[in-house]
């Protein structure tokens, strides 16, 4: 545990960009320069907490799009492929995050932010103009997802330039902030579409996101020189795939991935298919959500003292076992809002602690495109993750809700027992470097170390943790 601890802390002391490569930019200052506090490090928590929960918030709200688009807007296509539409938005956040890395690397956030606002506000506003299936692809898929890549990957990395001792502490803050916006839009969503209806609902909510994302833009400051030249040499490394715990990581992450937005997008539908008041099922997805707020920053501060994978594994299993336990066999309202809220609270942990462990198996100048490569397949199982729940409820039946929460919750337990399996192979392979060393000193191969091992400790620990 000790070694453990002792190794993660020497790790996470060089990297702020969680999302992709965006590494050139912090190692171009020195730590020592990083201000850790005042002002405008401040204001910069403060632009970046709204950048998020002005865009990330709303990816977060698409169970209240898709439960209204198959009610009423689209009630002739299937929930399999209205779900393409939000699937869409986090295939590209996810999959455009090392593309936008490397802009920020040569950049910082002038052009993204302002960027990604004109696009992500633009695109609210043409929704309500969308009458055909393709055309809310096109509005809310393709262009929101591109407009949303561009805010979140230099909101996560600038943070980095700014702290170091609090960086756990404002990783947690703007995390947290894509969480509140998923508990604001769905109810002022579902209250909006009542009073004035779908489409001054929807400009009302992209005006709300215009006024923080502005605010973000001018509070929103990169603070080391830039590079001005865009590099996309080495955006992801295979090299990471030699290591088995890499491969269990990724094999884990691919299979979470796919089932963890499920109850994000169907569970607002399977209530209404169980008769549950309106006036609690339409407050459910918010329920996940202020669950998300407080799960983006106590895993963290647990894998500080009890190591990431002790925390992260049980958080993972905990998910779905509320998945098979809470959702599977129950239909009444108050099992269902009990599995919204732990759900919220122990998926949340997967996503906040994934990138820690990246770090601890990859070495320090490879983390971000390792953990790019990562992405890239969290990308596809987002893609297609909602969209095959879709084919499994064809039509709103209790049967086809059962074989699509039995499917959700094994996919969650697998991939948790992939991230078991890492965890032991590590803790032998820590044992077997331990006796090495009390018997002699070790093999005299530098490649027998792990390469993490070999970097000088730092005073000071960065937090990994996404949104």
């Amino acid at each position: 545990m000790q070694r453990s601890g002792e190794r993660r802390q020497r790790i996470m002391n060089f990297f702020t960009d969680l999302e992709v490569a965006s590494v050139g930019a912090l190692a171009a200052g020195k730590q020592s320069d990083i201000p850790d506090g005042g002002r405008q490090a401040w204001l910069v928590v403060f632009g970046c907490t709204l950048a998020m929960f002005s865009s990330f918030g709303i990816v977060n709200s698409y169970g209240t799009f898709q439960d209204y688009y198959t009610t009423h807007l689209l009630p002739e296509s299937s929930s399999s492929t209205i779900s393409i539409i939000g699937a869409f938005e986090l295939f590209l956040l996810y999959g455009l995050g090392p593309i936008a890395g490397r802009i920020f690397d040569a950049f910082g956030t002038r052009i993204l932010l302002p960027a990604g606002t004109v696009i992500l506000v633009l695109s609210i506003m043409i929704i309500p103009f969308c009458k055909e299936l393709y055309q809310f692809f096109l509005v809310q898929g393709l262009m929101f997802g591109i407009g949303i890549s561009l805010i979140f990957t230099p909101c996560l990395a600038i943070l980095g330039q700014w702290f170091r001792r609090r960086r756990a502490l404002v990783m947690g803050i703007v995390g947290a902030g894509s969480s509140a916006g998923g508990v604001v839009f769905p109810i002022m969503l579902q209250q909006l579409i009542v009073r004035v209806g779908f489409a001054w609902a929807v400009r009302i909510t992209g005006f709300t996101a215009l006024g923080g994302l502005s605010l973000a833009c001018l509070t929103v400051k990169t603070r080391l020189p830039l590079k001005r030249k865009i590099a996309f040499k080495g955006i992801i490394d295979l090299d990471g795939f030699r290591d088995p715990q890499y491969v269990l990581a990724a094999f884990g992450s691919f299979l979470y991935f796919y089932a963890l937005f499920i109850p994000y997008f169907y569970i607002q539908l399977y209530a209404n298919l169980h008769g549950v008041d309106p006036r609690i099922s339409q407050y459910l997805l918010a329920i996940i959500n202020a669950l998300g707020i407080p799960a983006r920053i106590i895993p963290g501060l647990l894998a500080d003292r009890f190591g990431v994978l002790q925390v992260l594994i049980p958080c993972t299993l905990l998910s779905a076992i509320f998945v098979l336990v809470l959702w599977l066999p129950f239909a009444t309202s108050g099992p269902i809002i009990a599995f919204s809220a732990l759900y919220g609270l122990f998926s949340g942990g997967f996503v906040s602690l994934l990138p820690v462990y990246v770090a601890s198996r990859s070495p320090i100048d490879k983390f971000g495109a390792r953990l790019g490569s990562i992405y890239i397949f969290i990308a596809i199982a987002t893609l297609v993750g909602t969209p095959t729940a879709g084919a499994f409820v064809p039509k709103l039946t209790q049967h086809n809700f059962h074989n699509l929460i039995v499917f959700t919750g094994i996919l969650e337990v697998v991939g948790g027992v992939a991230l078991g399996v890492a965890h032991l192979m590590t803790r032998l392979s820590d044992e077997k470097e331990a006796g090495r060393k009390l018997n002699g000193g070790g093999s005299g191969d530098p490649e027998s170390v792990p390469r993490t091992t070999s970097v000088s400790p730092a005073p000071s620990k960065v937090d990994y943790r996404v949104v």
